[in-house]
Parts: C-alpha cells; sequence; structure tokens
C-alpha cells in the first residue's frame, strides 16, 4: 500500500494546530480545486489528496490513529468511506468561498456523486459507491515465550453481530507482543451487505517467572556471591530450548553487570536471526558476618585491599 504522508501533502509540521491545518488546507484549496483549475487533470488528483488529508487531521481521532499506526497501520483501519463518513465538505468550502450548487464548477455538469451521504470531491468522478465494509476486529492472543520460540497453533474463538466463530490459527516464530497477523475477512460483517472487515490477530506475551523481555532480546537475572565477584567463577544460564550454557564470571565483576550472549533471544517473525541474551549480574553483599569473617574481611582491609 502506498504511504500517504498526509502531514506532507499539506505542508504542515506534525505539531500543527487545528488552525495552521485549516489554513494549509484553504491555501491549497484555493490553487487545486476545479473551479480555479478547470480541466487540469493533475490539479484534479491533488484536489482529492489535500481533500483526503484534510478529513484526516482536521478530525481529533482519526489524526491520532494516524499519528499512533502511521499510514499503512491507519489504512487498515480506515477506507475511504470512513475517512470522509460525517465530513461535510459542501460546508468547508462554502466557508472557503466555492458555491455549494457547483461544487465542481461549471465544467462538471451531471457529475456529482454522493459518498458517505454527502457530495465529495474524492474517488472517480459520477461513479457510485457499493455497500460499505464491515468493521475490522482486533483479537489479543496470549502466548508464552516458548510458543514464541517454536511457533505454535490457536484455536481462536470470535463473537461478532451475535454470531460466533470459532477458527485455528497458525502462529509464526517470533510473533513477540504488539505483532500481528491480519486475516482477511474475518472482521465484522458489513450492516449494508458488503464485503466482511478483517480480523488483526495481536499477539501478548504472558509474563515469564525467570526471563524478562525488551523486543526480541531476553533478560535474566543471577546473583554471585560478593567472594565470586573478587576471584571469578563459573555459572550456569537455562535457555528456552531446554539447554543449560556455562558462563565465565571474570574475578572483578561489578554489581549489576551486564553480559551477552549473543542469538539467545527470540526469534524474527519475518526472515533469519534472533535476539540475544542478557544476563544483569547481581553481587549479594552479606547483611551480617561471623566473627571469623569479620576478621578475615578487616585483615583484607589492613592489606589495602
Amino acid at each position: 500500500m502506498e504511504e500517504k504522508d498526509y502531514y506532507k501533502i499539506l505542508g504542515v509540521n506534525k505539531n500543527a494546530s487545528v488552525d495552521d491545518i485549516k489554513k494549509a488546507y484553504r491555501k491549497l484549496a484555493m490553487k487545486y480545486h476545479p473551479d480555479h483549475a478547470k480541466g487540469d487533470k493533475n490539479a484534479e488528483e491533488k484536489f482529492k489528496s489535500i481533500s483526503e488529508a484534510y478529513a484526516v487531521l482536521s478530525d481529533k481521532e482519526k489524526r491520532q490513529q494516524y499519528d499512533t499506526y502511521g499510514s499503512s497501520g491507519f489504512h487498515q483501519r480506515f477506507s475511504q468511506e470512513d475517512i470522509f463518513r460525517g465530513f461535510d465538505f459542501s460546508d468547508i468550502l462554502k466557508e472557503f468561498g466555492f458555491g455549494g450548487s457547483s461544487f465542481f464548477g461549471s465544467g462538471r455538469k451531471g457529475q456529482r456523486f454522493s459518498f458517505g451521504g454527502q457530495e465529495h470531491p474524492f474517488g472517480g468522478f459520477g461513479q457510485q459507491r457499493g455497500p460499505l465494509k464491515g468493521n475490522d476486529l482486533v483479537y489479543e492472543l496470549p502466548l508464552t515465550l516458548e510458543e514464541v520460540v517454536s511457533g505454535t497453533q490457536k484455536t481462536v474463538d470470535i463473537r461478532h453481530t451475535g454470531q460466533a466463530e470459532k477458527f485455528t490459527v497458525t502462529i509464526p516464530k517470533g510473533m513477540i507482543s504488539g505483532k500481528r497477523l491480519r486475516l482477511k475477512g474475518k472482521g465484522q460483517y458489513s450492516p449494508s451487505g458488503g464485503p466482511p472487515g478483517d480480523l488483526f490477530i495481536k499477539a501478548v506475551l504472558v509474563n515469564h517467572p525467570v526471563y524478562q523481555v525488551d523486543g526480541h532480546d531476553l533478560i535474566i537475572t543471577r546473583d554471585i556471591k560478593l567472594s565470586e565477584a573478587l576471584l571469578g567463577t563459573q555459572i550456569t544460564i537455562p535457555t528456552l530450548s531446554g539447554k543449560e550454557l556455562k558462563m565465565k564470571i571474570p574475578p572483578g565483576t561489578n554489581h549489576n553487570t551486564k553480559m551477552r550472549i549473543p542469538s539467545q533471544g527470540l526469534p524474527h517473525m519475518k526472515g533469519e536471526g534472533k535476539g540475544d541474551l542478557f544476563i544483569i549480574i547481581r553481587v549479594k553483599m552479606p547483611k551480617h558476618l561471623s566473627e571469623s569473617q569479620s576478621e578475615m574481611v578487616k585483615k583484607l582491609a589492613e592489606s589495602g585491599l
């Protein structure tokens, strides 16, 4: 799908106010409106583009969705019907000085059409719109780290419009939190007989008792004694595959040292490779010393340690 940068189309920055967006659209509409650029196909396409951008950025909810999910994610959620639904171009353009009765200019007689219950400059002049597509649905699917590593199959039970549908979904490796699968036509049914919407399966990772997750990287914490930090030691690290890795801790390791084992994290959903496994070393300081331990520490202090 073609990326549409609505801010660039209107020539405003992402922090632009509603008034700034309106002023930018007015300026461009005066230049490219068909009443002013009769017969100019490039101007006509430009006018359609700026009108779509204005319909999104002038609406608080649509703009928030666009800023959150970007162009591709936004257009997965909003069709052109959704973008222009409830948007009255006639009033807007009247405010800008264009007559409502000659919305497309004198050179466009008989080429008015209705879109979402209103007249509108977008999407092919003189064409009739078909039934609206059903709404998309988002289903949050809990996954364990083990399932992310190996991939799995899950049974999904969807209820919409008073009906239930159960089907099996194949979850690929590497589907970490926030990643989504699109199932075309498995969303909400159209109220007007159009095609159903899509279903998006969104992964939500279940908390693990051992590992923390940062993207595709895994993080594990291991405690060592003060003497082991001073003299060095070897520890055992569990992995999600069931194997254990041995790691050398060098002498003089500090508290909260972060060590890395490459390619022992979670697999990527697309392509090859894995994230890394990070081990945070915590040096346990004893709260109480025995008499003999205190004497040894004093001798160490006297030796300059």
